[in-house]
Protein backbone atom coordinates (compact mmCIF):
# COMPACT_ATOMS: atom_id res chain seq x y z
CA UNK A 1 0.00 0.00 0.00
CA UNK A 2 1.13 3.20 -1.02
CA UNK A 3 2.06 5.71 2.05
CA UNK A 4 -0.03 9.26 1.75
CA UNK A 5 1.87 11.99 0.50
CA UNK A 6 1.25 15.15 2.34
CA UNK A 7 2.69 18.47 1.42
CA UNK A 8 3.58 21.62 3.80
CA UNK A 9 2.91 25.39 2.79
CA UNK A 10 4.70 27.66 6.01
CA UNK A 11 3.70 31.53 5.46
CA UNK A 12 5.84 33.03 8.29
CA UNK A 13 5.20 37.06 8.69
CA UNK A 14 5.73 40.02 10.92
CA UNK A 15 2.71 39.57 12.82
CA UNK A 16 1.24 36.30 12.51
CA UNK A 17 2.81 32.39 11.42
CA UNK A 18 0.73 30.08 9.33
CA UNK A 19 0.79 26.83 8.16
CA UNK A 20 -1.32 24.71 5.97
CA UNK A 21 -1.02 21.09 5.09
CA UNK A 22 -2.21 19.20 1.89
CA UNK A 23 -3.49 15.78 1.34
CA UNK A 24 -5.05 14.14 -1.34
CA UNK A 25 -8.51 15.32 -0.15
CA UNK A 26 -7.21 19.04 0.09
CA UNK A 27 -6.74 20.36 3.19
CA UNK A 28 -5.76 18.16 5.65
CA UNK A 29 -4.24 20.38 8.67
CA UNK A 30 -3.93 25.03 9.47
CA UNK A 31 -2.46 26.74 12.13
CA UNK A 32 -2.92 30.06 12.16
CA UNK A 33 -0.32 31.49 15.61
CA UNK A 34 1.47 35.60 16.74
CA UNK A 35 4.96 35.54 15.30
CA UNK A 36 7.70 34.54 17.81
CA UNK A 37 11.10 37.01 17.98
CA UNK A 38 12.39 34.35 15.63
CA UNK A 39 11.09 33.37 12.22
CA UNK A 40 12.31 30.23 12.48
CA UNK A 41 10.69 29.49 15.76
CA UNK A 42 7.57 30.79 14.47
CA UNK A 43 7.96 28.51 11.22
CA UNK A 44 8.34 25.44 13.33
CA UNK A 45 5.58 25.93 15.98
CA UNK A 46 3.08 26.74 13.26
CA UNK A 47 3.73 23.51 11.41
CA UNK A 48 3.87 21.62 14.45
CA UNK A 49 0.54 22.79 15.24
CA UNK A 50 -1.01 21.87 11.70
CA UNK A 51 1.37 18.64 11.69
CA UNK A 52 -0.64 17.41 14.95
CA UNK A 53 -4.22 18.40 13.18
CA UNK A 54 -3.65 15.34 10.48
CA UNK A 55 -3.49 12.21 11.71
CA UNK A 56 -1.14 9.43 11.25
CA UNK A 57 1.58 12.31 9.75
CA UNK A 58 3.96 12.99 12.55
CA UNK A 59 6.05 15.55 12.82
CA UNK A 60 7.63 18.27 9.95
CA UNK A 61 10.15 15.88 8.82
CA UNK A 62 7.19 13.58 7.32
CA UNK A 63 6.55 15.85 4.72
CA UNK A 64 7.06 15.10 1.19
CA UNK A 65 8.03 18.65 0.07
CA UNK A 66 7.84 22.05 2.13
CA UNK A 67 7.73 25.19 1.18
CA UNK A 68 8.38 28.42 3.11
CA UNK A 69 7.40 31.96 2.43
CA UNK A 70 6.32 35.17 3.66
CA UNK A 71 8.29 38.03 5.46
CA UNK A 72 10.54 35.48 7.75
CA UNK A 73 10.50 32.92 4.87
CA UNK A 74 14.84 32.82 4.40
CA UNK A 75 14.98 32.19 7.99
CA UNK A 76 13.04 28.42 7.70
CA UNK A 77 16.20 26.33 7.42
CA UNK A 78 13.99 22.98 7.43
CA UNK A 79 11.86 24.17 4.08
CA UNK A 80 13.13 22.32 0.55
CA UNK A 81 12.23 25.77 -0.53
CA UNK A 82 11.25 29.53 -0.34
CA UNK A 83 9.16 30.87 -2.70
CA UNK A 84 7.70 35.12 -2.67
CA UNK A 85 4.22 35.13 -0.64
CA UNK A 86 3.01 37.00 -4.21
CA UNK A 87 3.16 33.92 -5.98
CA UNK A 88 1.77 32.34 -2.82
CA UNK A 89 -1.12 34.30 -1.93
CA UNK A 90 -1.88 34.36 -6.32
CA UNK A 91 -1.85 30.53 -6.36
CA UNK A 92 -3.56 30.32 -3.11
CA UNK A 93 -6.73 32.26 -4.23
CA UNK A 94 -6.82 30.78 -7.96
CA UNK A 95 -6.98 26.88 -5.88
CA UNK A 96 -10.05 28.60 -4.00
CA UNK A 97 -11.33 30.22 -7.27
CA UNK A 98 -10.33 30.52 -10.22
CA UNK A 99 -12.26 33.61 -11.33
CA UNK A 100 -10.86 35.73 -9.13
CA UNK A 101 -8.40 37.63 -10.81
CA UNK A 102 -7.16 41.08 -8.66
CA UNK A 103 -5.92 40.23 -5.17
CA UNK A 104 -5.55 42.34 -2.60
CA UNK A 105 -3.21 41.38 0.15
CA UNK A 106 -2.61 43.65 3.45
CA UNK A 107 0.21 42.19 5.99
CA UNK A 108 1.18 42.87 9.19
CA UNK A 109 3.96 45.60 7.54
CA UNK A 110 3.31 45.91 3.42
CA UNK A 111 0.20 45.94 1.08
CA UNK A 112 0.48 44.11 -1.99
CA UNK A 113 -1.67 44.27 -5.61
CA UNK A 114 -1.79 41.33 -7.53
CA UNK A 115 -2.77 40.83 -10.94
CA UNK A 116 -3.58 36.48 -11.18
CA UNK A 117 -3.48 34.72 -14.73
CA UNK A 118 -5.67 32.11 -15.99
CA UNK A 119 -3.32 29.34 -14.54
CA UNK A 120 -2.70 30.83 -11.24
CA UNK A 121 0.58 32.79 -11.52
CA UNK A 122 0.95 36.39 -11.37
CA UNK A 123 0.46 38.50 -14.44
CA UNK A 124 1.53 41.57 -12.30
CA UNK A 125 2.23 43.20 -8.75
CA UNK A 126 2.47 46.39 -7.17
CA UNK A 127 3.59 47.12 -3.76
CA UNK A 128 3.92 49.24 -0.77
CA UNK A 129 6.43 48.44 1.59
CA UNK A 130 8.23 51.80 2.43
CA UNK A 131 5.86 53.11 5.10
CA UNK A 132 3.29 50.94 7.73
CA UNK A 133 0.12 53.23 6.89
CA UNK A 134 -2.59 50.98 5.40
CA UNK A 135 -1.06 47.69 7.03
CA UNK A 136 -1.95 45.41 9.83
CA UNK A 137 0.59 47.51 12.22
CA UNK A 138 -1.27 50.80 10.92
CA UNK A 139 -4.80 49.10 12.44
CA UNK A 140 -3.21 48.27 15.25
CA UNK A 141 -1.83 51.22 16.06
CA UNK A 142 -5.11 53.13 15.61
CA UNK A 143 -7.30 50.69 17.75
CA UNK A 144 -5.03 51.30 20.79
CA UNK A 145 -6.05 55.02 20.55
CA UNK A 146 -9.88 53.89 20.08
CA UNK A 147 -9.15 51.97 23.32
CA UNK A 148 -10.85 48.80 21.48
CA UNK A 149 -9.68 45.82 20.22
CA UNK A 150 -9.09 45.16 16.72
CA UNK A 151 -12.44 43.33 15.82
CA UNK A 152 -14.05 46.16 17.63
CA UNK A 153 -12.35 49.02 15.45
CA UNK A 154 -12.89 47.43 12.80
CA UNK A 155 -16.65 48.04 13.15
CA UNK A 156 -16.58 50.84 14.53
CA UNK A 157 -16.78 52.83 11.11
CA UNK A 158 -19.63 50.70 10.07
CA UNK A 159 -21.60 53.12 12.39
CA UNK A 160 -20.52 56.45 10.88
CA UNK A 161 -22.83 59.37 9.85
CA UNK A 162 -20.34 60.55 7.36
CA UNK A 163 -16.00 60.66 6.64
CA UNK A 164 -14.26 62.46 8.23
CA UNK A 165 -11.11 62.74 6.16
CA UNK A 166 -7.36 61.90 7.78
CA UNK A 167 -5.79 63.30 5.66
CA UNK A 168 -2.17 62.15 6.57
CA UNK A 169 0.19 60.07 4.43
CA UNK A 170 2.44 58.97 7.43
CA UNK A 171 1.65 55.75 9.84
CA UNK A 172 3.44 58.63 12.73
CA UNK A 173 1.54 61.73 11.95
CA UNK A 174 -1.63 59.79 10.94
CA UNK A 175 -1.85 59.02 14.90
CA UNK A 176 -1.16 62.73 15.98
CA UNK A 177 -3.62 63.26 13.34
CA UNK A 178 -6.32 61.09 14.79
CA UNK A 179 -5.66 62.00 18.63
CA UNK A 180 -6.26 65.69 17.52
CA UNK A 181 -9.69 64.91 15.78
CA UNK A 182 -10.78 62.54 18.86
CA UNK A 183 -9.84 65.46 21.31
CA UNK A 184 -11.88 67.93 19.37
CA UNK A 185 -15.21 65.65 20.15
CA UNK A 186 -15.67 64.29 16.67
CA UNK A 187 -17.65 61.47 16.45
CA UNK A 188 -15.32 58.36 16.96
CA UNK A 189 -17.34 56.55 14.06
CA UNK A 190 -16.66 59.29 12.03
CA UNK A 191 -12.87 59.52 12.46
CA UNK A 192 -12.57 55.57 11.62
CA UNK A 193 -14.69 55.93 8.77
CA UNK A 194 -11.86 58.68 6.87
CA UNK A 195 -9.32 56.27 8.71
CA UNK A 196 -10.62 53.07 6.67
CA UNK A 197 -11.29 55.05 3.58
CA UNK A 198 -7.84 56.39 3.31
CA UNK A 199 -6.04 52.51 3.02
CA UNK A 200 -8.80 52.17 0.76
CA UNK A 201 -7.35 55.45 -1.13
CA UNK A 202 -3.89 53.53 -0.85
CA UNK A 203 -5.23 49.76 -1.94
CA UNK A 204 -6.94 52.07 -5.13
CA UNK A 205 -3.42 53.51 -5.91
CA UNK A 206 -1.86 50.08 -6.38
CA UNK A 207 -4.37 48.54 -7.94
CA UNK A 208 -4.66 50.81 -10.69
CA UNK A 209 -1.00 49.75 -11.12
CA UNK A 210 -1.87 45.91 -12.36
CA UNK A 211 -5.33 46.63 -13.42
CA UNK A 212 -9.06 45.85 -11.42
CA UNK A 213 -10.16 42.78 -13.34
CA UNK A 214 -13.26 41.26 -11.65
CA UNK A 215 -13.39 39.25 -9.23
CA UNK A 216 -11.61 41.41 -6.98
CA UNK A 217 -10.89 39.92 -3.42
CA UNK A 218 -8.71 40.62 -0.05
CA UNK A 219 -6.00 38.52 1.57
CA UNK A 220 -3.81 38.50 4.80
CA UNK A 221 -5.38 39.91 8.78
CA UNK A 222 -6.77 42.94 6.97
CA UNK A 223 -9.44 40.95 4.82
CA UNK A 224 -11.05 40.60 8.48
CA UNK A 225 -11.66 44.54 8.83
CA UNK A 226 -15.24 44.87 7.70
CA UNK A 227 -15.22 48.12 7.13
CA UNK A 228 -12.30 48.23 4.81
CA UNK A 229 -14.52 45.80 2.82
CA UNK A 230 -17.66 47.97 2.69
CA UNK A 231 -15.01 51.00 1.62
CA UNK A 232 -13.24 49.08 -0.58
CA UNK A 233 -16.40 47.53 -2.41
CA UNK A 234 -17.64 51.40 -1.84
CA UNK A 235 -15.04 52.71 -3.94
CA UNK A 236 -14.56 50.12 -6.51
CA UNK A 237 -18.29 49.88 -6.98
CA UNK A 238 -17.52 45.79 -6.85
CA UNK A 239 -18.15 43.07 -4.55
CA UNK A 240 -15.23 41.28 -2.59
CA UNK A 241 -15.35 38.16 -3.28
CA UNK A 242 -15.45 35.70 0.14
CA UNK A 243 -12.80 33.19 -0.10
CA UNK A 244 -13.42 29.44 1.33
CA UNK A 245 -10.86 29.59 4.02
CA UNK A 246 -9.46 31.73 6.38
CA UNK A 247 -7.73 34.76 4.40
CA UNK A 248 -4.94 34.99 6.68
CA UNK A 249 -4.10 30.94 5.68
CA UNK A 250 -3.95 32.02 1.79
CA UNK A 251 -0.03 32.60 1.62
CA UNK A 252 0.46 29.13 3.17
CA UNK A 253 -2.17 27.50 1.38
CA UNK A 254 -0.50 28.57 -1.83
CA UNK A 255 2.94 27.20 -0.85
CA UNK A 256 1.65 24.23 -0.21
CA UNK A 257 -0.26 23.46 -3.67
CA UNK A 258 3.67 24.38 -4.90
CA UNK A 259 5.06 22.15 -2.83
CA UNK A 260 2.11 19.13 -3.75
CA UNK A 261 3.88 19.83 -7.41
CA UNK A 262 6.92 19.19 -6.91
CA UNK A 263 6.09 15.83 -5.50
Amino acid sequence: MNKIRYYGGCDVGSTTGKAVILGPDGIAGSSLIPSEVDPEITARLALEKACAAVAGLGDIGNLAYLIGTGYGRNEVPFANENISEISCHAMGVFWCDPSIKTVVDIGGQDMKAIAVADDGTVREFAMNDKCAAGTGRFFEAMSRIFRMDLDAFSNLSLNAKKTIPVTAQCSVFAETEVISLLAKRNPPADIAAGIQNAVAKRCFTLIKRVGLKPRLTVTGGCAKNQGLLVELKRMFQIDIAPLTIDPQLIGALGAAILASRKG
